[in-house]
């Protein structure tokens, strides 16, 4: 047997692979940091068709061991369709339990979406005539940090900014703008078409490239978490953020959405501005009639899980929803999805998955549409 990470955005140090049903890993911390949950390893053996057990050793350590608690690994054999396979945590090892079909497969803690796959979706979305693909500087890695810019700007058009994946192990963050992204540049969609009349689009696909490739769960290349850095960003640190942040100064925002994951709450969710000093009824009002629009625009969302709100004045301004909310006085969420299931529409083969982020992600245009107006 023998067991490989060694590839774009592969976690996983091997303790034990002598036999097929004593297997022992531990996921390995983000570089500079003591963050981790984040695998990606491939298994090849010539034991298929036998029983396997792969036992990750440190789980009950890793950053949210609550994450663990009714989750199901995902699989692969040809790295296209994922689907999930039983795992069982008794609160300090996570056991996975398979037996391969064929000699080699794949496990992820999510789909994983790659660096190439990035790359692909920016060149696909720039063969658009509304596309401009804008190169906003470099990560600490050197890779660069790219936005779409979706739409002409004129004067009276609306900003809307939507971020993704500024944690990299939040991989459906990113499936989530591709299906954004290929339902707003459908020329026949309708909502669409009218999308692109009244705003432009800012989209930054993957807000943390270095931590994607190097297989982190939370942290860019400097073990920094960028989603704690929106109050003072630094091209020393955050230069990811510092980037974006001078950007959104630059053509101002008026609607932001920044896409996550999240590991222990198994539904699709918003994070909103409530406890910003700046919070009034025109913020509330339009939070709630984008809660309302989103409702109606796909049964994947609800409003009864999810954080608890924070008290008026007690918004953490490092992090990102927060900080531009405040700064823009704009609408502004985080977008929460699951790395188990939606328990209030489960798919046990599947789990939430590639597919159903990218869904998520063209309803969530719909959620816009309804609010374009009161922007």
């Amino acid at each position: 047997m023998y067991i490989s990470s060694a590839f774009d955005s592969g976690n996983i140090e091997v303790l034990r692979c002598d036999s097929p049903e004593q297997i022992e890993l531990n996921i390995k911390k983000d570089n500079e940091s003591d963050f981790f949950q984040w695998f990606h390893f491939k298994l090849v053996t010539s034991a298929q068709q036998q029983h396997h057990l792969l036992t990750i050793k440190n789980a009950g350590s890793s950053a949210y061991p609550k994450g663990w608690e009714n989750y199901h690994a995902m699989a692969s054999y040809d790295r296209d369709e994922w689907f999930r396979v039983p795992t069982e945590f008794d609160g300090q090892n996570l056991v996975i339990s398979v037996t391969p079909e064929q000699e080699s497969m794949y496990f992820a803690y999510f789909v994983p979406y790659s660096w190439d796959r990035h790359l692909d979706l920016l060149q696909w979305a720039q063969q658009s005539a509304w596309v401009s693909q804008v190169h906003l500087g470099e990560t600490i890695d050197g890779r660069e940090i790219t936005m779409l810019m979706v739409g002409e700007p004129a004067e009276g058009k609306k900003n809307i900014w939507i971020t993704a994946r500024q944690h990299p192990g939040e991989s459906m963050a990113e499936w989530f703008v591709e299906g954004l992204l290929e339902h707003l540049l459908n020329e026949d969609e309708p909502i669409s078409r009218e999308l692109l009349e009244k705003s432009v689009f800012y989209i930054v696909p993957n807000m943390n490239p270095d931590g994607s490739v190097r297989g982190h769960l939370r942290t860019n290349a400097a073990g920094v978490n960028l989603n704690r850095e929106w109050a003072n960003p630094s091209l020393e640190k955050s230069p990811e953020v510092f980037h974006v942040l001078n950007k959104m100064q630059e053509v101002g925002v008026d609607c932001f959405l920044d896409v996550h994951g999240d590991e222990a709450i198994p539904y699709n969710f918003v994070a909103g501005c409530e406890g910003i000093p700046s919070y009034d009824e025109r913020h509330k009002n339009l939070e709630n009639a984008f809660r309302e629009a989103y409702l109606r625009a796909t049964p994947e969302f609800q409003v009864k899980h999810g954080y608890d709100l924070d008290a008026p004045g007690t918004a953490n301004l490092t992090v990102a929803s927060t900080a531009v909310g405040e700064r823009f006085k704009c609408l502004s969420f985080t977008i929460e999805m699951p790395f188990k299931d939606n328990d209030d529409l489960p798919a046990p083969y599947t789990g939430w998955n590639d597919l159903r982020s990218s869904q998520f992600g063209r309803d969530t245009l719909r959620a816009i549409h309804a609010v374009i107006e009161q922007l």
